[in-house]
């Protein structure tokens, strides 16, 4: 899987690994989670204190899985949720009901965000395309202040994934895990400088002609 994709591809071969092979979507989040986590543990980041930054789209779903992750390995994590969470999307309220039964707690405070050891970026995911403000903007600006590592999921939140261009403001990774294909925006000048080393995971999206192409 070394091609880079478009934002558009990436929304169609999801939707085609959901509605035409029938994998669902939150099988999907748990496998990106996992990547996540695994990539988390092997890249040897201080855990000492982990900070999820999470939005209610389905990439921070991904975020709080991890959180999730984290918490039954004994690790010291805690979400900090942007946005309302009754407009969340559904796998990310599901994910937010297991993260309440596993008691992981969440902060409402900037200097919690500011003081991790690492912080994991799930704000906005592959499709962003508006300027980032607000709340947002606020976050993101915090995280890039700290010493604490970043990794992102899927794409450093703030940047393009088609043109790798920054929109407002945008999280500089250390690291970004990134799921099924590379984007093309992160293999721009600005893209690389915000997105760190990029780990592709496997996650079983894939394109329409995968099978006949592995034949």
């Amino acid at each position: 899987m070394s091609k880079a994709i478009t934002i558009a591809q990436a929304q169609r071969y999801d939707a085609h690994t959901i509605n035409d092979i029938g994998i669902p979507s939150m099988v999907l989040m748990e496998r990106a989670a996992l990547a996540t986590f695994n990539n988390l543990l092997n890249d040897d980041y201080d855990l000492t204190r982990v900070v999820v930054v999470a939005a209610t789209g389905n990439n921070g779903g991904d975020g709080i899985a991890v959180a999730r992750l984290l918490k039954i390995r004994g690790i010291n994590v805690s979400i900090y949720l942007l946005g309302n969470p009754d407009k969340a999307s559904e796998q990310t309220q599901q994910q937010l009901k297991i993260a309440r039964y596993y008691q992981i707690p969440f902060t409402t405070e900037l200097n919690d965000v500011i003081n991790a050891t690492t912080i994991i970026d799930a704000i906005f995911g592959v499709g962003l395309s508006r300027e980032v403000t607000g709340d947002f903007a606020a976050a993101i600006n915090a995280i890039n202040a700290t010493d604490a590592s970043t990794v992102a999921i899927d794409v450093p939140s703030g940047i393009n994934a088609d043109t790798g261009a920054t929109l407002g403001v945008a999280v500089v990774a250390d690291s970004t895990t990134t799921m099924a294909y590379n984007k093309i925006g992160l293999l721009t000048v600005n893209g690389k400088h915000h997105a760190g080393t990029v780990h592709i995971a496997d996650i079983g999206v894939y394109a329409q002609d995968h099978v006949e192409s592995i034949k």
